[in-house]
């Protein structure tokens, strides 16, 4: 397995004063991910839970709806220039009578680690395929408990600590009960990897749940969520004015510029009581 991190020699100017030593980096490599060996995306991540990456992926994007689509995941032989095995492959087998994707759409699914899903810009696709509806959940959560969360991810964020090079993404409860972060280079790899723990957990719909990011609320991240059933979307940063559609459209409460004593509630302000 790839190494979250690596080691590089820099030269530190500081003022008059200047020296060389080393800083340790995030790792960033390509994952492919295939569909019955058809390669359908490739995105820039951060080794490490590249299941549930791929399984919150083939998610978000419709293709799957729950853990019992899936017959198999695993890596592929991919040798790299010293002949081992990189694992930066992997091949998804569908369960019998689940459609693969459409080979004439697959292009849009190939990402890189800042952009997200590019060309998924549509609302009316999102709202065609998604298979949930948080608008219909009734949960709400207590801004105390919303205003915590942030120290709480920040806690989980060993790598970025290392760093400073990594999103995070975290689900938890609405009574404030952290049920998975997972840190990566690109923000959508993130919430794709606690999305792919709830899939392998039989967690998904997210109904009574809330998904934190520590960077802004985009729209693929709007979109991500939206398709895996969490009513409420929390963002450390700003969110852009198509999440905030996708949010009102879908009924999903959006949080943004979350500090320790206040936020900005963009839609769906009745779940956030106290």
């Amino acid at each position: 397995m790839g190494r979250v991190t690596d080691r590089r020699k820099i030269r530190r100017i500081e003022g008059a004063g200047r020296g060389d030593r080393s800083e340790t980096l995030v790792v960033e490599e390509p994952l492919e991910i295939r569909v019955n060996g058809q390669a359908v995306a490739v995105t820039m991540r951060t080794p490490g839970s590249d299941v549930e990456l791929t399984q919150g992926f083939l998610l978000t994007e419709g293709v799957i709806a729950s853990r019992d689509d899936l017959l198999t995941v695993r890596y592929c032989q991919g040798e790299g220039p010293d002949g081992l095995n990189t694992y930066n492959v992997l091949d998804v087998t569908l369960a019998p009578g689940v459609d693969a994707p459409d080979p004439t759409v697959t292009r849009n699914f190939y990402t890189t680690s800042s952009c997200g899903v590019c060309g998924k810009a549509s609302l009316d696709a999102v709202r065609t395929i998604s298979r949930f509806s948080p608008g219909d959940d009734p949960s709400t959560i207590d801004s105390g408990t919303l205003s915590g969360l942030s120290d709480k991810l920040r806690s989980k964020q060993k790598v970025f600590a290392a760093t400073g090079g990594l999103h995070a993404a975290a689900l938890f409860t609405v009574d404030g009960t952290m049920l998975a972060a997972r840190e990566d280079i690109g923000r959508h790899n993130a919430v794709d990897k606690v999305i792919g723990w709830a899939l392998e957990n039989d967690k998904v719909p997210l109904g009574g749940t809330a998904l934190l990011v520590s960077g802004r609320a985009s729209f693929e991240l709007a979109q991500k969520a939206t398709m895996a059933g969490i009513p409420i979307l929390a963002a450390v940063s700003a969110p852009s004015s198509l999440a905030v559609d996708l949010a009102a459209q879908s009924g999903m409460t959006l949080v943004a510029f979350l500090r320790e004593d206040s936020m900005n509630v963009y839609t769906r302000a009745d779940r956030v009581t106290g």
